[in-house]
């Protein structure tokens, strides 16, 4: 489309050069006569009559070559000539070649009288002229035997400006004829221009190419109106609009070109001062407009051209600046008003008078406009292109963005589905899958297996953590390659490079699904299987046992969700049986774990806050004296329903942290306990409480005890500190060193449940401990089973060589009792007397106990 439009361009120009110029022929055709002026200032004095102008002194010849061009005033002009007669040219057109006169008198004189007259001018109407052209245009006929002058009288508030012109009939005619061609062609690429940056903004919606199309337009309507062809098509009949539109052409062109070149530049985002300046230009050209309706005709194209310099100045320096600064697009547009620039300075200086009219005065704004156009177009064009290749760019942009933001999202959903370190499927991943096979084949069983690694630690702690993570990639790839060969199992996951039927739940933990029903079949190749997993791992030529322990949950029987199913999992993991047989199904029985258990650690924290819990009392019995020689003071939750059991609390206590308020309420507790029972006449009596083995590892806690017994002094040696077995060999050292800092303040401390645990000869004959309390496991079956008698008659000896006083606990009748005194036990404890009971109950029992006593006696 641009080669079209520049070749009507190039066209156009030539055919504007072409019409003007002066080859042989026209030269003989027409004739620019020599031309006497005679300018009076004052419209008053300024003769009507030709006669009477025609004898005036004071008459001025205009230079051979140059028409009559004084610029903007407002005198009256004369002007005289001697008719020329062409060769061969009877019929003959007197030409006065500019449209922008307001009043235009032609005498046309025979012999010194007047033979003809036209009275014309743009302030005339249209019909008044004997040819319809924008050009005053008088014809006449001569008569070679007579002599003819032409008077002509002109008047105008715009430039004075009076190219005449005298033509044979036909020679004028071919003139105007080439001239109305190159105009046709030149207002044809305009009104291109303009039709296809429309088309463009209605397709794209920018305001750049409506603006250009204005701008565009305003140029057309500037040139039009300049060369009068607005006024035979638009307006013949109203010479006020002809003269109006020439007030309005020159501010409207340059009020639309700078909104173009805001918006083609982009000053508004790049150049915040020539924004500015060029805002400043649009406010005066609206100006300008609007004094086109309040001033008159020459004030006002006077000020309309006055605008248009610094106009066309800014908008043609705007272009080089932002050139330098690297704006792309001010490349084609320097040199496209660059041009416009020069052709519009050469018709203003010629309005103003300052040069004489010739070619590129005449066409100066034409040629300009018209290249103008053309360069903007193709910079256009080119924008558009570029605009379009942008967008095919972003678009690519975009479609690569997407493309990585999938591959970005594959991978975190990669990460989010697998473990980070082993490479398997993670829970998530595992869950998903039991959950789509307990939907898909609910009427068969499924078994949940869950294998932890018991010796991760220890690896640890030996080897290091970078070792470790190795071990663990070695372990995984290990399971997944047993678990394949598993009767029954499913793949937790498949692609094109992997098959994974292992899935890391936890770091140390794998999780893995099989058929219940064709496992159950092939018990050997389970067992088979079993013991390829327990096999150690050979790493850097060590052997390392990586002891794992699996649990097996089963749906439906255990459950029929991936929650419950892996929770019961975890369970059977835990019990006693999976730590000795290395793999255990879930048992309710075994199952200590409820929801009841998670709110149990609140309720007791708001229970030791509003003292809810309370201490019962159960007496141990001195076998010597047959006399109660203490209590033990046992926790209790009075009124808790459903009830929780003594373990229960300690259990939870221990676990939340709430244990170390807990034992420091215990103390206080007893030894308030302790005083009432001085109170009432049992000052013999000690306290025994229990501590727990996270008592033993607080570095406070014996100076704790020290202080609080040191406030009560009354009851030194009479609070004694109970400590199971099993917790002192969960930490053996600190437990002892703990124990040794309580006996050196003179504190009593008693080993509680002895025989549970696994603690040796060597360990307990370093205890600082007073009493030994045998375990109820030992003490239940005692008049039963001989084994049970040897145990616990070898016991008591060994406390006693010692120096330990024994206590038995959970006697429950008076055979066991007897036997024990026989034994040579110190003290019992157990329901063969009485349950633990509240303070109150148990003064009560000891008054029974004191009457029937006396009753005895």
């Amino acid at each position: 489309m641009l080669r079209p439009a520049l070749f009507l361009a190039l066209l156009g120009v030539c055919l504007l050069a072409a019409a003007d110029g002066r080859d042989d022929l026209a030269t003989q055709r027409h004739i620019e006569p020599a031309i006497d002026y005679r300018l009076f200032p004052d419209a008053g004095n300024a003769p009507d009559d030709p006669l009477v102008a025609a004898q005036l002194d004071g008459w001025h010849r205009l230079p051979p070559g140059r028409s009559a061009n004084f610029g903007y005033r407002e005198d009256v002009a004369w002007f005289r000539l001697d008719v020329p007669t062409l060769p061969e040219a009877r019929q003959q057109i007197l030409e006065i070649g500019y449209p922008q006169l307001d009043s235009v008198r032609i005498y046309l004189l025979r012999d010194d009288r007047v033979a003809g007259q036209l009275d014309s001018g743009d302030w005339q109407p249209m019909a008044n002229r004997p040819l319809q052209h924008p050009h005053v245009l008088y014809p006449y006929t001569v008569d070679p035997d007579s002599r003819y002058r032409f008077l002509i009288r002109v008047q105008t508030s715009g430039a004075l400006q009076v190219p005449i012109t005298v033509w044979e009939r036909d020679a004028f005619f071919d003139h105007i004829s080439r001239i109305d061609q190159a105009h046709a062609v030149y207002y044809g690429i305009l009104i291109t221009v303009i039709f296809f940056n429309l088309f463009v903004f209605l397709a794209m919606r920018e305001a750049t190419y409506l603006y250009y199309a204005l701008a565009t337009f305003g140029y057309l309507f500037l040139m039009s109106t300049l060369r009068g062809i607005t006024y035979p098509l638009l307006w013949p009949d109203n010479p006020w609009m002809q003269n109006h539109s020439m007030m309005l052409s020159v501010p409207l062109a340059m009020l639309f070109s700078l909104l173009f070149a805001r918006a083609f530049l982009g000053l508004n985002q790049r150049s915040p001062v020539l924004d500015r300046l060029v805002r400043l230009a649009i406010i005066a050209n609206l100006l300008a407009i609007l004094g086109s309706f309040l001033l008159d005709y020459n004030a006002s194209m006077r000020l309309s051209v006055a605008l248009a310099i610094p106009s066309c100045l800014l908008l043609t320096g705007i272009g080089p600046l932002e050139w330098w600064r690297g704006n792309r697009p001010a490349r084609l547009y320097t040199f496209a008003w660059g041009l416009l620039t020069l052709g519009s300075a050469l018709t203003a200086a010629n309005k103003y008078g300052w040069i004489p009219s010739n070619f590129l005065t005449d066409f100066g704004m034409e040629i300009g406009s018209a290249l103008e156009a053309l360069l903007l177009t193709v910079g256009l064009a080119a924008r558009l292109y570029q605009e379009r290749e942008e967008k095919v760019e972003a678009r690519e942009s975009q479609l690569r963005a997407l493309e990585a933001r999938r591959q970005a999202e594959l991978r975190m959903m990669e990460q989010a589905l697998h473990n980070p370190l082993t490479h398997l499927p993670n829970r998530s991943s595992f869950e998903l899958l039991l959950q789509d096979l307990l939907t898909r084949e609910s009427d068969r069983r499924h078994a949940v297996g869950i294998v932890q690694l018991g010796n991760l630690d220890t690896i640890t702690r030996t080897l290091g953590h970078q070792n470790t993570d190795r071990v663990l990639e070695l372990a995984a790839q290990r399971f997944n390659s047993v678990c394949r060969d598993l009767p029954g199992v499913y793949s937790v996951e498949r692609d094109a490079r992997h098959t994974f039927h292992a899935a890391s739940l936890e770091s140390a933990t794998f999780g893995f699904i099989v058929d219940a029903d064709t496992a159950q079949s092939q018990r050997r190749r389970i067992i088979e299987c079993l013991e390829a997993i327990r096999a150690p791992l050979d790493y850097l030529g060590m052997q390392l046992p990586l002891e794992p322990v699996a649990g097996v949950a089963v749906s439906p029987d255990h459950g029929n969700d991936p929650n419950t199913l892996i929770r019961k999992a975890y369970v059977a993991r835990e019990s006693l049986e999976a730590r000795e047989r290395g793999l255990a199904y879930y048992h309710p029985r075994h199952d200590s774990y409820s929801a009841d258990r998670l709110t149990l650690a609140s309720s007791l924290r708001e229970a030791l806050k509003s003292d809810q819990l309370a201490l019962y009392l159960q007496p141990k019995l001195d076998l010597r004296t047959r006399q109660v020689a203490g209590v033990e003071a046992l926790i209790r939750w009075p009124g808790r329903e459903p009830a929780v059991s003594a373990d229960q609390i300690v259990a939870v206590a221990e676990q939340t942290g709430l244990i170390k308020p807990l034992t420091r309420w215990v103390l206080e507790q007893g030894l308030g306990i302790r005083e009432a029972l001085v109170r009432a006449g049992y000052p013999e009596l000690s306290v025994s409480v229990n501590v727990s083995p996270n008592n033993l590892r607080e570095q406070e806690f014996p100076l704790f005890v020290q202080r609080l017994l040191t406030s009560h002094p009354q009851h030194a040696g009479k609070l004694i500190l109970e400590v199971t077995e099993t917790s002192m060999m969960l930490d053996p050292a600190n437990s002892l060193r703990a124990l040794r800092s309580l006996h050196y303040t003179g504190i009593p401390l008693s080993i509680d449940d002895f025989g549970s645990g696994y603690s040796s000869l060597s360990y307990i004959k370093r205890l600082p401990a007073r009493e030994i309390k045998i375990d109820r496991s030992l003490i239940t079956d005692l008049s039963e089973l001989p084994e049970d008698r040897v145990i616990v008659q070898t016991t008591i000896n060994m406390c006693h060589d010692l120096g330990y006083a024994v206590v038995a606990e959970g006697v429950e009748d008076h055979a066991t009792l007897d036997l024990l005194g026989e034994m040579g036990c110190d003290m019992v404890q157990g329901y063969v007397m009485t349950p633990p009971q509240p303070m109150k109950d148990f003064l009560a029992w000891m008054e029974d106990q004191a009457a029937s006593e006396q009753r005895r006696a």
